[in-house]
């Protein structure tokens, strides 16, 4: 499945859900999306647990 079509699919989650549940609906399905987005970069090896708590060095910026 392209990024495209995940992207339509989780923009229509959060429009149904800010719809029907309102604001915190809303809130919730984006948080819970995020939280799984994370978890499946986890899962694919694609981010590594410490590439989210590490500090940047003095001089490294990213881009």
């Amino acid at each position: 499945m392209s990024m495209a079509v995940i992207g339509l699919v989780a923009g229509m989650a959060l429009g149904f859900a800010g719809y029907f549940g309102g604001f915190g609906a809303f809130v919730l399905v984006a948080a819970l999306g995020a939280i799984g987005f994370v978890a499946g970069r986890f899962l694919d090896g694609d981010l590594e647990p410490g590439d989210l708590f590490r500090g940047r060095e003095r001089g490294e910026r990213r881009r």
